[in-house]
């Protein structure tokens, strides 16, 4: 199982989410939460376009992995299915599970702006020009220099980016060359030339800053948010599950938590789905669903939202199988998300340092991560998928908080034991994201068309459109019966309204794949104009033919 080389950077083709956004509100995909109460940080509502997309990534996992999922290495279908477990569970479960003590993210607080940052995505800027010697990172190694600037930021690429993005952070400087650097550098380390006006040239360096240099000494590190030096808190830990109460009363005695991820739930049933389902060791347990994580800086879009959902798979095998199934899992999920349309060249499996790895995932094989390069990641990456080993660990751990016997009996073996977990865990509102990325193509050289959304035909939310060139002449009448037949099988509109480029340019946008346009040709010789919508290419095709033609390219 080999890794992808780090990123290029030597340029920055990076799509502008800003104009990403602003077209998933225009065209329905996604709006802010209670957006007319001037919205809620961190929640987001899914529209008509955004609905059916999701549901589509949705439909197309829980096909591809419970329904019919792939084979196995010895080449036999695996047997995995599905649950669908309470958002709010005993609150012990938490406890067993490592959250209550352990799900904490260190927060940083600016007492001048009452803003708050976690204190490990902290990126510092130094800056070194004209007769200022640029400092080295051994350099900094051996004792603490501040920043010039500071940046939140999850990633180098994320943090290159706000620079690129936002002129103030770096003005008068300008950057006169790429960032490059060693993305996968534990401290990841990036570094560009730059130019001030008098034409002295230099280098800036971003580089993550330690939580410790942080807890150490907060009164030498600017704000991210006003610059300001001596107004940033230590760092203190703070629990990101939500806190709520099962009752009548709300004393401690009630406290129960929203779940902070969907595993457990699968935990909690392993044996009930054990003795009713009739399977045996190795075999998985699927769930789709929401979880909720009191995120202390929720940005980049959907990226990191406090609400969002799960598509997850657990994996239980026996102990000397684990490397086995971890590997295997490993590859079938990189190449699914390819097989729905994300791109090689966006894609990569990054392996954890050890000082990353899950408190579950120590003892195991330990874990990888699919990442894909979002435009606010360039030139790295961020992650959509993770696939880890959990060795026995939440097994032993719900035996021994709940007193229930959680071995399995291996009648083969003629013996009792705890299965390894491997677990395929992927973020649905984060492969929302990745397709609209994927997807969203800037065409300023089409006309009509300023932007398309490229899906692949599976997950588009519109897979075709029916259009009547005018609104008269019988054609409204042929191009109803053709809607109402395609329907049964597809997602498709019917529209009569504007000019047919005005439709067509709303279907790019909406990532409709296909059109068929009933013109009057139609009602001579029974053809229909079919229209692409990556090429913008037309061509014609006979009407009792566009079923089949839609059969051949989407399925169905």
């Amino acid at each position: 199982m080999s890794q992808n080389p780090p990123a290029d950077t030597t340029d920055n083709p990076a799509k502008s989410m800003d104009e990403l956004v602003a077209l998933c509100k225009r065209r329905g995909f996604i709006f802010p939460a209670s957006e007319i109460y001037d919205g809620i940080n961190g929640f987001w509502d899914y529209g008509p376009l955004g609905t059916e997309l999701k549901n589509n990534l949705r439909d197309a996992w829980w096909n591809d992995m419970v329904k019919s999922p792939p084979a196995g290495p010895d080449g036999e279908p695996l047997s995995i299915l599905g649950v669908d477990s309470a958002i709010i569970q005993h609150p012990k479960t938490w406890a067993a599970s490592g959250h209550v003590e352990g799900f904490n993210d260190p927060m940083v607080d600016d007492t001048e702006t009452k803003q708050r940052f976690r204190a490990d995505q902290l990126v510092g800027a130094w800056i070194g020009i004209g007769d200022r010697p640029e400092l080295s990172a051994e350099e900094r190694e051996e004792r603490f220099f501040s920043p010039d600037r500071t940046i939140i930021a999850s990633t180098a690429g994320e943090a290159a980016q706000t620079l690129l993005d936002d002129k103030k952070l770096l003005k008068p400087l300008r950057i006169t060359s790429p960032f490059r650097g060693h993305l996968r550098d534990p401290k990841r380390i990036l570094i560009a030339d730059i130019e001030d006006p008098n034409g002295n040239r230099g280098q800036i360096q971003l580089e993550l800053i330690p939580v410790d240099d942080i807890r150490n000494q907060p009164d030498q590190i600017p704000s991210p948010y006003s610059s300001k030096m001596g107004v940033l808190t230590e760092p203190r830990q703070f629990n990101l599950m939500f806190r709520t109460f099962v009752g009548a009363t709300s004393g401690e005695d009630n406290v129960a938590y929203l779940r902070p991820e969907t595993a457990q739930g699968i935990f909690l049933n392993y044996k009930n789905v054990l003795d009713t389902m009739r399977v045996k060791v190795p075999f998985g347990i699927a769930q789709i669903g929401k979880a909720f994580r009191n995120e202390v800086t929720p940005r980049n879009f959907i990226f990191r939202s406090r609400e969002f959902e799960q598509m997850e798979i657990e994996w239980f095998c026996p102990p000397e199988d684990a490397r086995k199934w971890y590997e295997f899992w490993c590859e079938v999920r990189k190449n699914w998300w390819k097989s729905i349309g994300l791109t090689d060249a966006n894609l990569q499996m990054r392996e954890h340092e050890n000082d990353e790895l899950a408190h579950y995932a120590k003892q195991g094989c330990g874990c990888f991560d699919v990442e894909y390069r979002f435009p606010f990641t360039y030139p790295g990456y961020g992650e959509l998928e993770g696939v880890a080993d959990r060795t026995d660990f939440d097994l032993r751990q719900h035996e021994e908080y709940s007193g229930a016997k959680l071995k399995y009996f291996d009648q083969e073996r003629n013996e009792h034991y705890f299965p390894y977990v491997i677990e395929p865990s992927a973020g649905l509102s984060r492969g929302v994201l990745a397709l609209l990325c994927e997807a969203f193509t800037p065409t300023p050289e089409r006309k009509g068309s300023k932007y398309v959304m490229n899906f692949h035909p599976r997950m588009a939310p519109i897979q075709c459109a029916v259009f009547p060139l005018v609104n008269k002449d019988g054609m409204p009448e042929v191009a109803r019966k053709l809607y109402d037949d395609l329907r049964r099988k597809y997602a498709v509109q019917f529209d009569v309204k504007q000019s047919i480029g005005k439709r067509y340019a709303r279907m790019d946008e909406g990532g409709t794949p296909y059109c068929f346009t009933i013109d009057s040709e139609t009602l001579e010789n029974n053809t229909v104009t079919w229209r692409e919508r990556d090429t913008a290419a037309q061509d014609r095709i006979s009407i009792d033919r566009v079923a089949a033609f839609l059969a051949d390219r989407i399925g169905g």
